[in-house]
């Protein structure tokens, strides 16, 4: 059994008017338990996204025909809401597990020693821009599922998981400056990947905006577009990624790059690849719900994997532990006889 220390009265004020600093001076985590907390909030980043998927998949969007509270009356759903109310009322749930996870990584990234300032400003950002989006989901429900709001939520949460892909892959890292692994030529390469994966991500959004599935089954607003060509120029984007992915492949074998950047490429292609048969399938067998549901996922690990390429790029090792200086107490103690 561990000893649990009694707490003073000066203890519970500190705790009051800082409790992220209280704990750090009293709990130091295992690395280990910094990079599951940071990969937990990923993890958590990427299931919001799917679960808003299927809440749209399922013509649930209004299942809760308001927002913050359930309905007029009520701050949950309702029996007579029916199972659209508790895939809408559960998907809102959901939030508060990954306010949970976030938090979790603000108060190992904030107990690491020695601390990270970076690393406790990143899990800030990944809370800023949940709170954020859940105000935006908010909105999208009272616009009545407008589909520009609609595309800019799923933006905006992959914003979320860029920022918690960055943090996991700063865990795994040291606090020096970034050391560059290959030539300008290649990062410049890999910029205009992640580029085309960002222009490929919007049209995605686009599709979806325009496409057969409104989110309720109640007359909707759509992106006056023809989906069928938004999907057809989302195909042509991705058959760009695709070759650049390939580009880069070869040029980091030609290179002699180091193993990571070469298997990040690689895991990336396979991802693509895997993408772009489910992408191909759900559109000649007419959207079918869980392809699509498979295809959002899809899109989640994709970005992913190329934030991890672009990532991998540099190195950056630890800072040496330096030699403490000694203090005006100690210097005065220097030559006094014992």
């Amino acid at each position: 059994m561990v000893r649990v220390p009694k707490l003073t009265p000066a203890d519970a004020a500190a705790a009051h008017r800082n409790p992220l600093a209280f704990i750090a001076d009293r709990w130091t985590p295992d690395p280990r338990t910094v990079r599951r907390a940071a990969l937990a909030a990923l993890v958590m980043s990427v299931v919001i996204v799917v679960t808003g998927g299927a809440v749209r998949l399922t013509g649930s969007g209004l299942g809760c025909p308001t927002w913050p509270t359930c309905t007029d009356d009520s701050l949950t759903t309702t029996r007579a809401m029916g199972v659209h109310g508790v895939i809408e009322f559960g998907n809102r749930m959901l939030t508060y597990v990954l306010c949970a996870a976030v938090g979790w990584a603000i108060i190992a990234a904030r107990s690491r020693k020695p601390w990270r300032r970076d690393l406790t400003r990143l899990g800030w950002a990944q809370f800023w821009v949940v709170m954020g989006n859940a105000v935006l989901g908010g909105i999208v429900v009272l616009v009545g599922l407008n589909p520009y709001t609609v595309a800019a939520h799923f933006l905006l949460s992959t914003a979320l998981i860029t920022v918690a892909t960055v943090t996991w892959q700063r865990t795994r890292e040291g606090d020096a400056e970034a050391r560059p692994l290959v030539g300008g030529a290649v990062r410049q390469l890999v910029w205009f990947l992640v580029a085309a994966a960002v222009l490929l991500i919007a049209v995605g959004t686009v599709v979806t905006g325009a496409g057969p599935h409104a989110g309720d089954s109640s007359e909707v607003a759509r992106i006056p577009l023809d989906w069928e060509m938004i999907a057809k120029l989302h195909a042509v984007l991705a058959w760009i990624v695709v070759t650049l992915t390939f580009a880069l492949w070869f040029v980091l074998k030609a290179v002699d790059a180091p193993k990571g950047p070469l298997s990040r490429t690689r895991d990336l292609f396979v991802i693509l690849l895997a993408q772009g048969v489910i992408g191909y399938i759900q559109y000649f067998t007419h959207l079918p719900e869980a392809l699509v549901a498979l295809h959002m996922l899809g899109s989640c690990l994709m970005w992913i994997a190329t934030l991890r390429v672009l990532l991998s790029l540099r190195e950056r090792p630890a800072v040496p532990a330096s030699a403490p200086v000694p203090g005006p107490a100690a210097e005065a103690s220097v030559g006094t006889p014992a």
